[in-house]
């Protein structure tokens, strides 16, 4: 067969199909046209359920849109978060420690995270809600790894905590806290975030996750030795 002789049975063949397609058609729409009073139901039925497995689909598909791209921003934050050393940590401004911390709360799943920092700030610098939905109240304190965090700062935490209403208080340094504090936080269930754990959280670790290590390891026996003779603590 030539050339055109198969082009023109192909031609055909979709010829046939296209006429048996609208005699089909044809003979469908007649049948509802017919018998409308009894498939009116079912027709209705389908064209609901059409309606509702593509509004079904839709969502999940901007579902799965809308959390991938909030977890590729929260990867994102992870990694800012996990490149900073506590050297740079330390170099920062005090508001640049509070942003810091407010970004890890976020990567951790915390919401309505705000900085509320400043001359009167009533004993808080970062607050927001936990992933579990309790809320929580953050006092952020940048002083040098020499430092060590006094009880006293720990009472403005708990004054904090009443002002906001929180579920949860949380005090964040880059040094160490006294013994008497580390007491003081313990006694009154405050989450003390030293610098070894700043370290951690900073390197991927939870905020809830500190919660099980609170009141835990403040460095080595040399840096204890060397704080003990500098304050007789």
């Amino acid at each position: 067969m030539t050339g055109r002789g198969r082009g023109a049975a192909a031609r055909r063949r979709r010829a046939a199909r296209l006429k048996s397609v609208a005699i089909g058609g044809g003979l469908l729409l007649l049948l509802l046209v017919v018998f409308w009073s009894v498939v009116w139901p079912y027709v209705t039925a389908a064209v609901v359920l059409g309606g509702l497995a593509a509004a079904g689909r839709w969502w999940w598909r901007t579902d799965r849109l809308v959390r991938g791209r909030d977890r590729q921003w929260r990867q994102e934050e992870a990694v800012k978060a996990g490149h900073r050393t506590l050297a740079e940590v330390d170099a920062m401004t005090g508001t640049e420690f509070e942003e810091l911390v407010a970004g890890l709360c976020r990567r951790d799943g915390c919401t309505e995270v705000r900085r509320v920092g400043g001359a009167n700030d009533n004993g808080a610098d970062v607050v927001g809600r936990l992933p579990d939905g309790r809320s929580v109240v953050i006092q952020c304190k940048r002083y040098a790894p020499t430092s060590a965090i006094a009880s006293r700062e720990l009472r403005d935490l708990l004054g904090a905590r009443v002002h906001f209403g929180a579920d949860l208080a949380v005090f964040v340094t880059t040094t160490r806290f006294s013994r008497p504090s580390e007491e003081f936080a313990l006694h009154h269930h405050i989450l003390a975030v030293h610098r070894d754990h700043l370290g951690l959280w900073n390197n991927g670790a939870s905020l809830l996750s500190l919660i099980e290590v609170n009141g835990r390891g403040q460095g080595d026996a040399r840096h204890r030795a060397r704080w003990k003779q500098a304050y007789g603590k």
